[in-house]
């Protein structure tokens, strides 16, 4: 057979000056109101935020009015120590804000303003799936109410705050967060804040997190209600450290580490349990302490004034001793 003459299969043409379809649009379109939809519900809400640090400068970042009358949810790191606080719109209207309260050990923080402006809720980050949409709005380097949008990359993160505590339940996000996007939301494509955008690993791409909006709901409740999240404390500075083979196995150890006591402070309940320099607690109120981040998981604000057991090693033996953990405030 000539192959000059074979007919090749004839390519579908549209009809003429008529543009190809392309069978992606719709599914394109769907990503695109969706994107566009939460935007509008939710950018309203959002504020740019700047701060006044005495002689220090000031810097800014970004919030949302989470409640009717005028609350804001933003990140510590942008307003702790602030002395002057001003709240910029998105319909253009500035104001100035006080600092309702802020916790550093979940980088959360409630300012509050008398203008009355568009709210949006907070959602729940509990549903949540890795790969589903999610947009960051914010004011990334000082470009107002700025739209990024990716998806979810993974859930259950955990992420040091500024205090030297764990944050736990953090969202990884590719959304694409610059410095100045810190306080803003994290909402789904049904427009719902998922989560409080918080940080980016410098010098890596699409690596970004945000507080859980779950946590954020906890922490903004008791920083309306009191100012502060109250925690409790013990009165130890400690590391982790690894146990040796033979103490785990004769005790029949849950971990093969603990939290190796540094110093005890004078009078404190670590100090009237009996805890000394060099002990390694490995277990508290029934629960294996691996390490320094378990203790301070289970120092909340309802174990203050709570007796508790607590097993210690010290050297070959093993102690059984009773803490009694007290808040911070005393």
């Amino acid at each position: 057979m000539d192959w000059l003459a074979w007919d090749a299969p004839a390519t579908p043409r549209a009809p003429h000056g008529d543009i190809p379809q392309n069978p992606d649009l719709g599914l394109l379109d769907a990503y695109s109101r969706a994107v566009v939809g939460a935007a509008q519900r939710v950018g309203p809400a959002v504020v740019h935020i700047q701060v006044r640090q005495g002689r220090r400068g000031g810097g800014s970042g970004s919030g949302f009015i989470f409640t009717p009358d005028g609350f804001i949810l933003t990140n510590s790191h942008v307003v702790h120590g602030a002395s002057e606080l001003t709240v910029s719109t998105a319909g253009g209207d500035r104001f100035p804000a006080e600092l309702v309260g802020d916790d550093q050990d979940t980088d959360l923080a409630v300012i509050r303003g008398g203008h009355e402006v568009t709210s949006v809720p907070l959602g729940s980050s509990r549903r949540l799936t890795a790969g589903q949409l999610v947009i960051a709005i914010g004011n990334p380097l000082g470009f107002q109410h700025t739209v990024t949008a990716g998806v979810v990359s993974a859930l259950g993160r955990t992420m040091r705050s500024r205090s030297g505590r764990l944050i736990d339940g953090v969202i990884q996000t590719d959304a694409a967060l610059n410095p100045g996007n810190s306080g803003g939301p994290l909402v789904d494509s049904q427009g719902q804040v998922v989560g409080v955008n918080t940080a980016t690993i410098m010098g890596a791409q699409g690596i970004c997190f945000a507080i859980g909006a779950d946590t954020a709901e906890f922490v903004a409740s008791r920083l309306i209600r009191d100012g502060r999240v109250q925690r409790s404390f013990v009165g130890i500075t400690g590391q982790s450290v690894g146990l040796h083979r033979r103490i785990v196995r004769y005790y029949d150890l849950p971990s093969e580490s603990g939290l190796l006591v540094l110093s005890v402070v004078a009078g404190s309940p670590a100090q009237r349990a009996g805890l000394r320099e060099h002990d390694v607690l490995v277990c508290f109120a029934g629960r294996p302490i691996a390490g320094v981040d378990d203790l301070h998981r289970m120092l909340t604000g309802e174990r203050s004034g709570v007796t508790c057991s607590a097993d210690v090693v010290r050297g070959r033996e093993m102690l059984k001793l009773t803490l009694t953990p007290q808040s911070r405030s005393e």
